[in-house]
């Protein structure tokens, strides 16, 4: 049998492969903040100011509603 592959409303990230890349992260999380309208200075800022773990909660913080991550 065939199933078409089920739509998702979030967008999926999985931490374990190339979209776990800090730089993709980042780069994700500017294009959404210009879509969404949010400051993106500011969140570059906080996303970028300790470490790895810090990024990921800081992403999810701002697109946690839209954006489902994989480990």
């Amino acid at each position: 049998m065939i199933k078409e592959k089920e739509q998702s409303k979030y967008i999926e990230i999985d931490l374990t492969g190339p979209q776990g890349n800090a730089f993709y992260l980042l780069g994700t999380a500017k294009s959404l903040s210009h879509q969404l309208g949010l400051d993106w200075e500011v969140i570059h800022a906080q996303m970028t100011e300790s470490d790895y773990e810090w990024l990921l909660q800081t992403f999810d913080h701002y697109f946690g509603d839209l954006v489902v991550m994989y480990r």
